[in-house]
């Protein structure tokens, strides 16, 4: 069953339906337009336009894939946990501890399964780091160095213009954003986080920043030719490209002409000028994490960077790796060479699969499914809980300007 027919939950319904080891049988989505677009994807499935409505029908099925907005996601997750069903849930699991919290004991109560979209652990690239971790090439690990660059322009589109551009309406950027990030630091280093700083706030997007000259929409500015977050150039920059079409252009409109994208900026939230938005959430923040066993972390995560992969470098007392996220430059203490290898895949985006990571996520659930076994699921709900806590303790400490202890 299917719980929200956007951008991720059609990604994972689609290749879940596409390797032959599963089919969608119910979907519930309150958009007509992607209701009926999942239909068609998924003929056989009956559509409600209500996840209560389908509740309440007890579809036979083994599992459901809830991919609401990040608010929407405690109240369906509990219901069908109480009502037996396995859980992919998209990240992040909720927009609040006690939601969080919620969904993790009411997994437990009923017995079932859930698997917390993190990702990033599935990409053949964090597997190939986590093998050189784990086979004590490194030696101990001392201190890793993570940086989320989130694109200039992929900024604008989600988190200025797009729909987690609010904390009241989505999540802190970081935890919107980032709890891959944090799940993944976490995953590599192998200990429980301890303590928490955190330093970040919304430093450009503001309305003091827009230059005089600047219109309320892209469309209409006579400095939209020089402006960085130009909508026009974008969104019918999109066209023609298949995967770029997919995403991000497919959450701004359907329509794939010049015209009707032109229409939608004037009409919908994707054309206003980035400096006149109503958007709260961070452009910038940095992470400092002490782990269980003294190993520590920063993470930083910026708006103002090309739209790439995540750049890691570990350091370790016998070795330590430089990583791009496809390639990985392991350099040994003892001899002092040099190996570069091979481990990812080009695509770090959500249009491209996160690098491999969306398939072999999907991949782990079926193979838990048809097993049962959670041993396939690289996160259990306690894991991934305690990524989210460490979101919110981060936010705490930012906006307290202290230091915050996690509870082992």
């Amino acid at each position: 069953m299917l719980v929200g027919a956007g951008g991720r939950g059609s990604t994972y319904a689609t290749y879940a339906a596409t390797t032959g080891r599963a089919r969608i049988v119910a979907i519930a989505e309150p958009d007509v337009a992607r209701a009926t677009a999942a239909r068609e994807r998924h003929p056989g499935a009956e559509v409600f336009d209500d996840w209560r409505a389908l509740a309440e029908q007890t579809p036979e099925a083994d599992a459901v894939l809830i991919t609401t907005q990040d608010a929407e996601h405690v109240e369906p997750a509990v219901r069908f946990a109480e009502l037996g069903y396995h859980i992919l849930l998209e990240k992040p699991m909720a927009t609040s501890e006690e939601d969080a919290r919620q969904i993790s004991d009411a997994v437990a109560k009923a017995g079932v399964m859930l698997a917390v979209c993190h990702v990033l652990r599935y990409t053949p690239y964090t597997t190939g780091v986590k093998e050189i971790v784990d086979s004590g090439r490194l030696g101990d690990i001392v201190s890793v160095e993570h940086l989320e660059p989130v694109g200039w322009w992929h900024q604008a589109h989600s988190y200025v213009r797009g729909n987690w551009r609010r904390e009241d309406q989505a999540s802190p950027m970081l935890l919107a954003k980032s709890s891959h990030d944090l799940d993944w630091i976490s995953y590599i280093i192998g200990a429980p986080v301890r303590k928490v700083s955190s330093f970040g706030s919304l430093m450009h997007f503001r309305p003091e920043n827009r230059p005089a000259e600047a219109a309320d929409n892209c469309l209409d500015c006579p400095v939209e030719s020089t402006c960085p977050y130009s909508a026009k150039r974008l969104y019918l920059g999109c066209l023609g490209d298949a995967d770029r079409e997919r995403w991000p252009l497919n959450a701004v409109t359907g329509a794939r002409t010049p015209e009707g994208v032109e229409q939608a900026l004037r009409e919908g939230p994707y054309g206003r000028c980035v400096y006149a938005c109503d958007n709260d959430v961070v452009d910038h923040q940095v992470v400092n994490i002490e782990y269980q066993g003294g190993a520590t972390a920063s993470f930083t995560m910026t708006a103002f960077t090309p739209f790439t992969h995540r750049k890691t470098r570990i350091f370790g007392t016998l070795g330590s790796l430089d990583g791009d996220g496809v390639h990985a430059t392991v350099t040994d203490f003892v001899t002092g060479r040099e190996e570069t290898l091979l481990l990812g895949v080009d695509g770090p985006d959500a249009g491209s699969g996160h690098g491999g990571g969306d398939e072999r996520l999907v991949d782990a659930f079926l193979d838990a499914l048809t097993s049962g076994d959670p041993v396939h699921i690289l996160s259990d709900p306690a894991t991934s809980l305690e990524s989210h806590l460490v979101a919110w303790a981060a936010e705490r400490a930012r906006r307290t300007d202290t230091v915050q202890a996690l509870a082992n």
